[in-house]
Formats: structure tokens, C-alpha cells, sequence
């Protein structure tokens, strides 16, 4: 490739690391992927296409790509749409981050990011009238005396207890998985959730995690709603210093 076409950075990896057979990237048809080799530790790299935007199809792409580059080895992924000015760029970033890359590579061998979400149960409403008093005194006021500041009331408290509730069963379901994982890191508020939490997990325990939550979304069902997506590659884990404990 000439220097000076921009490039699209979807990985570093160490330089070993062989690239799935007619692995490709992005674009429409999808351009295939190459190596940039640095000393030890290599980027995985393809031409950018010149209309790059997060599409659907190119995200997946991005995405499936990671995956397969971590089936055989760790990887160290890139966000979508990281654009490098040549593969002169490229390695110059590698020879300036190649300590910290192969430390983090290595921190991230053999194991893959579990993402866990969990949201107040829609559908606990029974529950929380049954077992919250609050709730059941301002039910009962707002039926002998109906009207707006009554159902006002009503509504605001059903919201706290729920999402009492939800965030009881977030530190509960955190209890049982901290200890199946070797790190553990917090995400971005997410309107409507009461907890988002990412996992390190070694692979070969991948199906005890599932395990673990699918028994706390039966333990918690009308409490929380738990969602779990993975396995992932491993973004919250490949900043220096990321894996801090998480609170819920």
C-alpha cells in the first residue's frame, strides 16, 4: 500500500499471531485484512474505504473479525472506525507503545469480556405492592381518595421501589460473579439501568459465568432484569490500569 492512504486499525496483536484465512473488514465488498509487523507486536490493519461510517454492516464486520482474531490468540482490540495516516503511522504508534501493548496482551491471554446489564422488572409490580409498605399505604389512599397528586405519589414510589429492588439484586448477582472473573470494570450510565458491568473471564470458564447469571436472573426474576451479552472482545480491559472494581 502506497503511504499516505489512510488505513483502518482494528487490532493489535503480537507479531505471531496468525490472521484467520481470508479474514476481511470493512466495506462493501469487505477489503481484506493485513498485518503492520512491528518488534514483537503487529496491528491489523486494511485500505480505508473512503465512505467509512458506523453501518450496521461494517460495525458487525469490525466486531466478527475481533472475535475471530481472538479464538487464536489475545488481541488487543481498536473502537470502530480508528483511521491511521499509513502504515508509516501505524508503526510508529507500535515502536512507541510496544511495551505497554505486550503487557497488556499478555494480561489479556486466554480470556474473553462478558458485558452484564440489569434494569428494574417492569412486571414486579404485584411484588412490590405486596412486600413494600409505602407502597401499599399510598396504593390504598390513592383508591379512597383517586386524583392526580395521589397517583402522582403512587408512581414515584413504585419507581424507587423498583429500582431498590433492581440495584438489591445487582449487588447480589456482583457478589456471585466477582469471583468467576479476574477483573472486573464498570461502563457508562445507561438511562434506565441500574447496573453496567463488564467481566474478564478466562475462557475455559465462559459457561460457568452463563451459568452463574442465568441462576441470579432465575433467583432475582421479579427484581431485575438481568442482560448478558459476550463473549466480547475485550475493550474495557485494553487501557493501562482498567479492571477496577465496580460498585453497584
Amino acid at each position: 500500500m502506497r503511504e499516505g492512504h489512510r488505513v483502518c486499525v482494528y487490532a493489535i496483536i503480537r507479531s505471531d499471531h496468525r490472521l484467520p484465512v481470508e479474514a476481511r473488514g470493512v466495506g462493501n465488498p469487505p477489503v481484506r485484512v493485513r498485518k503492520v509487523d512491528g518488534n514483537g507486536v503487529a496491528a491489523v490493519v486494511s485500505d480505508a474505504p473512503g465512505d467509512l461510517r458506523a453501518r450496521r454492516r461494517d460495525l458487525l464486520a469490525h466486531q466478527d473479525l475481533l472475535l475471530g482474531l481472538a479464538e487464536t490468540g489475545s488481541v488487543l482490540p481498536m473502537r470502530f472506525g480508528s483511521v491511521a495516516g499509513g502504515d508509516e503511522a501505524v508503526l510508529k504508534q507500535l515502536r512507541d507503545g510496544e511495551q505497554r501493548y505486550a503487557a497488556t496482551l499478555r494480561r489479556l491471554d486466554g480470556r474473553v469480556e462478558f458485558n452484564l446489564k440489569a434494569s428494574p422488572d417492569p412486571d414486579a409490580l404485584a411484588a412490590v405492592v405486596r412486600e413494600d409498605r409505602e407502597v401499599r399505604q399510598l396504593s390504598a389512599a390513592a383508591r379512597r381518595r383517586p386524583g392526580y397528586e395521589a397517583n402522582i405519589r403512587l408512581g414515584q414510589a413504585v419507581a424507587a421501589a423498583l429500582d431498590r429492588r433492581a440495584a438489591q439484586a445487582a449487588r447480589d448477582t456482583l457478589e456471585t460473579l466477582v469471583p468467576l472473573a479476574d477483573a472486573t470494570a464498570a461502563g457508562p450510565d445507561v438511562p434506565g439501568c441500574v447496573l453496567n458491568a463488564s467481566f474478564l473471564v478466562e475462557r475455559g470458564l465462559r459457561e460457568a459465568f452463563r451459568d452463574a447469571v442465568a441462576a441470579m436472573t432465575d433467583r432475582h426474576r421479579d427484581r431485575a432484569v438481568l442482560k448478558l451479552a459476550g463473549p466480547l472482545p475485550c475493550y474495557s480491559f485494553a487501557a493501562s490500569g482498567a479492571g477496577e472494581p465496580v460498585e453497584a
